[in-house]
């Protein structure tokens, strides 16, 4: 959704790295480049709300790409990583959940 000009509302915000909360444990905003968090705010599970001058080109539906700081927390739910080169897919790998293995 868009709450107000330079403003977007994302669905979901990807996963917090485990560890002492602070803003390396977050995923960051990487594509489209230019959006970043709100000062009040972070990555939330349902909905993340960013600003930034890439705010404005972005239409309902369009997707954000976040840049994890632990692959450990996308290994876990996902069962297929992408790979990018800029703002190509460049390949798709399992992860260890998409060999159906499990670790602790």
């Amino acid at each position: 959704r868009r709450p107000a000009p330079g403003v977007v509302t994302v669905l979901g915000g990807g996963y917090h790295a485990s560890g002492a909360p602070g803003p390396d444990r977050l995923p960051q905003p990487y594509l489209p480049c230019g959006l970043r968090y709100d000062s009040d705010e972070g990555a939330g599970e349902v909905q993340t709300p960013l600003l930034g001058q890439a705010a404005e080109d972005l239409r309902v539906g369009d997707r954000v790409w976040f840049r994890h700081a632990k692959a450990g927390e996308l290994c876990e739910r996902f069962a297929t990583l992408h790979l990018i080169d800029g703002d190509e897919i460049v390949d798709q790998v399992p992860t260890y959940r998409g060999e159906g293995r499990t670790f602790l």
